[in-house]
């Protein structure tokens, strides 16, 4: 299975938000949205980098409260994981798992923006085809 199919069975939406905005201003899109994390865009709409609860989390812990006027820039990561559109999911899985992340924007030719896969989307994708194995094995052997 490619990313692609992924994407068209949950959809290209994806949460942005500035490296100006405060950090506060992440926290209430990330509960408002049900999201563990956005993707940072620059003006121009490219990808400057990803944040995530964990993100704030490991901040919050060493600056305080004063991390919520801060701006979302000092906290996001800037080297970020990033995959095509035509990548295999089983490799990206592999990819997740090796670099411990649970985020990773899809981008299409001209590096814009074009979706995001989450670790979720990964394990139901295997589990949607493992389901779909079972059933052509118990198709095969009762038919």
């Amino acid at each position: 299975m490619r990313i692609a199919d992924l994407l068209a069975r949950k959809g290209t939406a994806v949460l942005t938000v500035s490296p100006d905005d405060p950090v506060a201003s992440l926290l209430a899109v990330l509960a408002e949205r049900n999201v563990g994390a956005a993707v940072v865009c620059d003006d121009d709409d490219r990808l400057a980098g990803i944040v995530s609860e964990r993100d704030v989390v490991r901040h919050l812990h060493h600056r305080g409260a004063s991390l919520l006027e801060a701006p979302i820039s000092e906290i996001m990561t800037t080297v970020v994981a990033t995959c095509r559109a035509g990548d295999d999911v089983q490799s990206l899985s592999r990819t997740m798992t090796e670099r411990r992340i649970r985020h990773v924007p899809v981008l299409d030719e001209q590096e814009r923006l074009a979706g995001i896969v989450s670790i979720g989307d990964v394990v139901k994708s295997r589990i949607d085809q493992l389901e779909e194995h079972r059933s052509q094995l118990e198709a095969y052997i009762s038919g």
